[in-house]
């Protein structure tokens, strides 16, 4: 099914597209100028640190809150002018489960099929899928109430679904869940991707960007950081490998001058120091022969949570 201001030419292809998109709230601007085109099919990112503009910008693709300035584009239509027609191909996947505790779980999926205008036999039908695909068919009878953190997480993913969007939009999807709940959801992701359904996710897991995203963006202060893949991201502003140095509280300080020059870059934490090197076990090996003794050490391949931290820092932002 074609999507809202699709015609087939390579412009399709682009469910979102933004130039120098701004998001304002009175003298505060949330969103200074970002560009991002989102192809179809593809699984697009956005990572930051608290503030960094990344809920306003979704916000803003969800057809929810007007743009400041610039432009933006999502399914091929304007969301100023084609808001209702943009949301109705839409499915969106809040932070928190806004889902309603005093009906089923499948009462949840068939009440919100009926706003979109759908039959009562084909959202009947269509709950019946979703459930299978949520793993939660034994459950439909059940208030949501009763369900675990995980249930409800993948009730609120399967009612996104009940309109077949062709863009799903997910705001921290796994905030708060176990890893096994953490695991599954991934995979349910997955199995959407691989139907053709474009995802956009926010995030605070490194882990999951690298292994939902195929391109992500890191945000911070309203801006955009850095752009690609998560491998691209950890080969342009990282390195290959990082050595973990441990050492007791106080003694890392004097230690880093004695590794000058074994790394690329030496970062210095309140417990350990990092080494970025594109072969660690050479520059622990260097390390000893310099008489350097942690307590304990550990080499690792560099990560999107590397890159991330390079980017925004390890400042805390509220």
């Amino acid at each position: 099914m074609r999507g809202v201001g699709e015609h087939g030419d390579e412009s399709a292809q682009l469910m979102v597209q933004a130039k120098a998109l701004v998001k304002r709230f009175g003298d505060t601007e949330a969103v200074r100028g970002v560009d991002v085109e989102v192809r179809r099919g593809e699984a697009f990112g956005f990572l930051g640190p608290n503030g960094a503009g990344k809920s306003s910008t979704m916000r803003m693709i969800g057809c929810v809150s007007p743009r400041s300035d610039g432009e933006l584009t999502v399914l091929g239509a304007d969301p100023d002018t084609d808001g209702p027609r943009i949301r109705a191909r839409l499915g969106v996947v809040p932070q928190q489960d806004n889902l309603d505790g005093e009906l089923t779980v499948r009462q949840n999926l068939q009440v919100y099929g009926r706003y979109f205008g759908l039959s009562r036999a084909h959202v009947r039908a269509k709950a019946t899928e979703l459930l299978d695909f949520a793993q939660l068919g034994d459950r439909e009878n059940d208030e949501v109430e009763s369900l675990s953190g995980g249930m409800k997480r993948r009730l609120t993913i399967a009612r996104s679904l009940v309109n077949d969007p062709e863009l799903l939009l997910l705001d921290e999807p796994t905030t708060g869940l176990d890893p096994q709940a953490r695991h599954l959801l991934w995979d349910r992701l997955f199995r959407l991707k691989s139907r053709g359904v474009t995802l956009i996710i926010t995030t605070h897991y490194m882990d999951e960007a690298e292994q939902l995203c195929d391109r992500l963006v890191v945000m911070d202060g309203g801006l955009i950081a850095a752009e690609g893949s998560p491998a691209e991201l950890i080969a342009r502003y990282s390195t290959r490998e990082v050595l973990e140095l441990r050492f007791a509280p106080g003694e890392q300080d004097g230690v880093a001058t004695t590794l000058d020059g074994i790394a690329e870059r030496v970062e210095v934490l309140p417990d350990r120091l990092l080494l970025y090197t594109r072969h660690g076990e050479s520059a622990l090996e260097t390390a000893y022969q310099r008489g350097v003794r942690p307590v304990s050490s550990l080499v690792r391949r560099s990560t999107l949570e590397d890159v991330f931290l390079t980017l925004t820092g390890r400042t805390l932002v509220d």
